[in-house]
């Protein structure tokens, strides 16, 4: 498959009649999706949609919104995925910046402004799937262009590692706005599996449904199964003795909540994956057979995937990487050294050849003229009987430069003291490395991907009063 109109081709050949998407708007089989797709690509071609053309996909995680991706690739145009909920004048200004003239939202092709000019041709653009505008903690949201031939090269060699199947039941909790949530939908309808889409996340919820309706496969972010740690012995998905398969991305995942993961569901099995929407996601993988030896690495590279690291920074050679930065050359530029995307994330190899992940370049807290490292500051609480999750910082502060703080949500029941904890993680830091204040709160900040969200702790703690 080289192109991600023809997603549906081979489920619809077989079994038409299939369920393929169960969401808040309803269940619907492969051939009504195709027909709800088909409207999608026929109101955006009689509205003289341009090739290559930017169309806004408003994401609510329905199944409609997968008719959307596919009725906009059918007519030509590229998906612009955002989400329902973005406030509005954030939307605005999005779609200003891809000069979108239409927008699909529940199957329904919408003209918002009817003066916008037809877009410029762009060349990035040429063959190009998504503009996936990321997150933008640390800036203004960059549009990343990804390419049908490598995101459809990517899916095929996800399927190879671990294979998709028409028995496969996938639950969705990420958002179709996040590279790791599109490309577990689109395999998983590619393969004719059913997919059963959540609006939101809620722990509760994702357990009760993993077990009522018999599925077998999640993306989840490590965040969102600490969230479910609590409940997950007791729930039924720990006794019913189906096989299902955990894949885990969008952060590093801890030592100790693989552990105890794999401890509450010892017939399942629990993947780490590492990848970035500039590079078609999945870059690395754990699989479940190493992941009791290597957890808290990354695992090793995908097919086709090489590496280096250079000057601490984790740097990716790929030929499924993005076609470059929507109107930004000199950012996409920037992003590469020779042939390998700087990925901004530092990292290490150890030496059975894994990588394992320190930190963000750009979250580096530099503290009295030394840098460190959130993440390694929050997996070394993390492995303390009493804390179920942790998120570090830096403050500014007039004697440091910068103060190290941390936000620890405790374990049900558990009360820990945060000078004993601090004495006790003096055995497993550097001195430079301790927190200079710990925070206790019932939750970490999320994200709209469902990762934790340091840009928004660090807000929130400068906006109390000291």
């Amino acid at each position: 498959m080289q192109h991600l109109s023809q997603l549906l081709d081979d489920p619809l050949s077989r079994a038409p009649e299939r369920p393929a998407a169960r969401g808040l708007d309803g269940n619907y089989t492969y051939a009504a999706l195709d027909r709800a797709a088909e409207i999608v690509a026929r109101g955006l071609a009689a509205r003289d949609v341009r090739p290559n053309e930017p169309v806004v996909v408003r994401i609510g995680n329905r199944a409609l919104d997968l008719a959307g991706f596919i009725g906009v690739w059918r007519a030509g145009g590229v998906a612009v995925p955002i989400h329902r909920t973005t406030p509005e004048r954030v939307a605005r200004a999005l779609i200003e910046r891809c000069g979108a003239r239409f927008v699909v939202e529940a199957g329904e092709v919408l003209v918002p402004d009817t003066d916008r000019p037809v877009p410029p041709e762009r060349p990035l653009l040429r063959g190009a799937a998504f503009v996936v505008f990321t997150s933008g903690t640390t800036g203004e949201p960059k549009g990343v262009a990804i390419r049908h031939q490598a995101f459809t090269a990517k899916l095929a060699t996800i399927d190879r590692t671990f294979p998709f199947l028409d028995t496969t039941r996938t639950l969705l909790v990420l958002q179709l706005t996040f590279s790791f949530g599109q490309w577990v939908s689109l395999l998983t309808l590619s393969r004719g599996g059913l997919l059963v889409l959540h609006e939101k996340y809620d722990a509760e919820r994702m357990l009760a449904a993993l077990a009522e309706q018999r599925l077998n496969r999640i993306g989840i972010v490590p965040t969102m199964m600490r969230a479910a740690l609590p409940g997950l012995a007791t729930s039924a998905i720990a006794r019913d003795g189906i096989e299902r398969f955990f894949m885990a991305g969008g952060e590093p995942m801890a030592k100790a909540l693989a552990r105890e993961w794999r401890a509450a569901l010892s017939k399942s099995d629990l993947a780490d994956i590492y990848g970035l929407t500039e590079t078609s996601t999945c870059d690395f993988f754990l699989p479940p057979s190493d992941l009791k030896r290597y957890a808290g690495t990354i695992g090793t590279p995908m097919p086709g995937v090489a590496f280096a690291i250079s000057e601490g920074e984790l740097r990716i050679k790929s030929p499924f990487i993005m076609a470059g930065y929507l109107d930004a050359p000199e950012l996409t530029a920037a992003a590469f050294h020779g042939d390998y995307f700087r990925t901004g994330d530092l990292a290490e190899a150890t030496e059975t050849g894994r990588v394992r992940l320190i930190g963000r370049l750009k979250e580096l807290i530099l503290r009295g003229g030394n840098k460190v490292a959130p993440l390694e500051v929050e997996r070394v609480f993390l492995d303390h009987p009493d804390v179920a999750e942790t998120l570090a910082t830096g403050i500014p502060d007039a004697r440091l430069g910068e103060a190290v703080h941390l936000l620890i949500v405790p374990k049900r029941g558990r009360r820990p003291d945060a000078e004993r904890l601090r004495d006790w993680a003096a055995e497993r830091l550097d001195k430079y490395k301790l927190p200079d204040a710990i925070h206790f709160g019932t939750e970490i900040p999320l994200g709209r991907t469902g990762k934790a969200d340091r840009t928004a702790l660090r807000a929130r703690l400068m906006a109390e009063p000291t």
